[in-house]
């Protein structure tokens, strides 16, 4: 089998019918929402599944025929509130967990993996590859964003059959490279190099990344952006990691019974939250404490955020504060400003963009998020306004456009982005997912 773009499938017609519903009410007031929904709602279905067996399904992230940890339970995601009136679209989910799970049994360091083992990918890396990976890059969320699925299946769902062995199997490899991770520089055995001109790609310092001191919080390689780390403690990642960890905790105690794997996750989990509360919140220029993107755990912060998630922007979507925290509201008022290099503002938008696109290109996950993480209708209603009208005449979401020109955009065929807007859509007219 042969990782290509996939020719486009039919959607069946319960999901059709699903779609006809929520088209049909958000016509009378939003039809060019309507429009884009349809597209995008159906894309990631019909473009970039690959059925392996029921209990093997491998989501192209788009553009680019590998399957990301992260990508794939966002791209996923929307789909939880089908599969709670759904049987067929909650067996398809159960199967996207099945391979992620398959996924970090085979390397809980690797980020992208292949549909088999071909040796695609980015094999002239310095890092332990094998045939069945794309990338290498270690990163926090690859490793939470499983466990999130496989979590909100349940809660939306009531099943548990994906809770099987190599579930099992999957989480003490996680706590294990978490609790590694933790004290990175003496424990750890993972290195990463890559031989190109980008610097954002590779790790300094033989592959280890810049020096950290030890604060309870988990080290991490790469951004969600699959950008090196400036800092090693990445907070927004280490945030999602302690809702991870009250999963985990949730699930061991209440539907499987391992007293061991729940203490091991509750210990990490209190450590983590420990080290971002007292190592990884800093001072905006107006003297007022928020979250830094990133730390050492040395005394060095980056004031910044960037349009993947885990961010900081996403704090609240990551259920570590309330929307309404203090804190959260000064880091989002000083991300969402000048004082965050990547928050760019021009005629057709203002939001957050990335180091990892061009100056002056906001994406539209961030904008996605920003709706997500405030409860203002008017506020949604602008945002989902805003990514409708910066589609470039494609009717699909994009990585990024520029704020000037939205006919100038990055990766036409981004299945992350297309259900990041499904997600704000749905949110809006009231379609949620139980968590």
């Amino acid at each position: 089998m042969e990782d290509k773009i996939l020719e486009q499938k039919t959607i069946s017609p319960a999901v059709k019918n699903f779609m006809d519903e929520i088209t049909k009410k958000a016509s009378q007031s939003h039809a060019d929402w309507a429009k884009v929904f349809n597209v995008t709602y159906a894309n990631t279905l019909e473009t970039t599944v690959k059925k392996i067996s029921d209990n093997d399904i491998f989501i192209l992230t788009g553009d680019i025929p590998a399957m990301w940890q992260r990508d794939s339970t966002c791209q996923i995601r929307p789909y939880l509130v089908m599969a709670q009136a759904i049987p067929e679209i909650s067996d398809f989910i159960r199967g996207v967990v099945k391979r992620q799970f398959f996924n970090m049994n085979h390397d809980p360091y690797a980020n992208a993996f292949n549909s088999e083992p071909n040796n695609a990918g980015h094999h002239k890396d310095h890092t332990k590859m094998t045939p069945w990976i794309w990338e290498r890059k270690f990163e926090i969320d690859s490793l939470c964003f499983p466990v999130q699925l496989a979590y909100l299946l349940y809660k939306n769902t009531g099943r548990t059959d994906q809770f099987d062995e190599n579930f099992v199997s999957g989480i003490r490899k996680l706590l294990n490279v978490f609790e590694t991770e933790q004290h990175h520089t003496k424990k750890s055995e993972y290195r990463f190099e890559r031989d190109e001109d980008r610097l954002e790609d590779t790790l300094i310092n033989d592959g280890m990344g810049s020096p950290v001191a030890e604060t309870g919080m988990i080290w991490s390689g790469f951004r969600p952006s699959d950008d090196a780390c400036v800092y090693g403690y990445l907070v927004p990642a280490n945030m999602f990691a302690v809702l991870i960890l009250d999963y985990i905790q949730d699930i061991f105690s209440t539907i499987l019974d391992d007293k061991k794997i729940v203490n091991q996750a509750k210990k990490i989990q209190v450590e983590v939250k420990n080290g971002i509360e007292k190592y990884g919140t800093t001072t905006n220029k107006a003297g007022e404490r928020i979250y830094a993107y990133e730390t050492d755990g040395l005394g060095h912060y980056l004031i910044m955020d960037d349009g993947n998630v885990p961010n900081l922007l996403s704090t609240p979507y990551l259920h570590y504060t309330a929307m309404d925290d203090p804190t959260y509201l000064n880091t989002r008022k000083t991300i969402l400003s000048s004082e965050n290099p990547y928050y760019y503002a021009g005629k057709f938008g203002k939001g957050l963009g990335s180091p990892h696109t061009p100056k002056n290109y906001i994406w539209h996950i961030a904008l996605a998020i920003q709706g997500l993480t405030q409860s203002d209708k008017d506020e949604k209603e602008r945002l989902l306004n805003n990514m409708v009208a910066t589609t470039a005449g494609t009717n699909m979401m994009h990585e990024g456009f520029d704020v000037d020109d939205p006919n100038k955009f990055t990766r036409e065929w981004f299945s992350w982005a297309n259900m990041m807007y499904c997600e704000l859509f749905l949110n809006y007219f009231d379609y949620k997912i139980k968590e």
